[in-house]
């Protein structure tokens, strides 16, 4: 087998574990990708959870899920100039972030955009996952299971920074809503 035949197969793999990402698409699981806002209701944070460790699982090792992320956030597309603006940007991050939050119909929606693609792919991976939930569900479920599948311990600590800065925003929002 050739060279370019092994990298074939492992394109075949990551083709493989995209084709089941369509089916969650279908499903819902990940609110930043273009699905009808009716179904969020019907996905429970557990199962968003359960879905994610499956399509996480099926690579091989952190280094391909951290490729997997870094696609995630570039298939998200960035905000325009107007979401870009200094009130949106999380403070305390290295890279550029920046948060949009909103509550709909009890539902917090969360979307995220950076100038950095691992920070951005982390951070979409975190708002697609906490969108669509109700505040007390993200309150009580921390994005833990991600040291699971080894993607908090592969990144240098100025991203593992990112990733509390952005889960806090989430929860802080989160809090707030259900302080209202």
């Amino acid at each position: 087998m050739s060279a370019s035949r092994e990298s074939t197969g492992r394109e075949d793999f990551f083709f493989a574990v995209a084709a089941s990402l369509r089916f969650c698409e279908r499903r819902s699981f990940f609110g930043s990708w273009p699905v009808p806002q009716y179904v969020f209701a019907e996905v429970t944070i557990g199962e968003k959870q359960a879905e994610m460790a499956k399509v996480l699982g099926a690579f091989p090792n952190a280094q391909d899920r951290l490729a997997y992320i870094v696609g995630r956030g570039r298939e998200a597309g960035s905000f325009d100039a107007a979401l870009r603006a200094e009130a949106f940007r999380v403070a305390g991050c290295l890279a550029k972030v920046w948060f949009v939050s909103e509550m709909k119909e009890g539902r917090c929606y969360f979307k995220a955009d950076s100038d950095s693609a691992i920070v951005k792919g982390i951070a979409v991976l975190l708002c697609d996952f906490y969108s669509g939930q109700m505040p007390k569900e993200i309150t009580q479920t921390p994005p833990a299971f991600l040291e699971k599948f080894g993607i908090t311990q592969h990144l240098t600590p100025n991203r593992r920074n990112g990733l509390a800065r952005i889960w806090s925003s989430i929860e802080t929002f989160a809090r707030a809503q259900i302080d209202k």
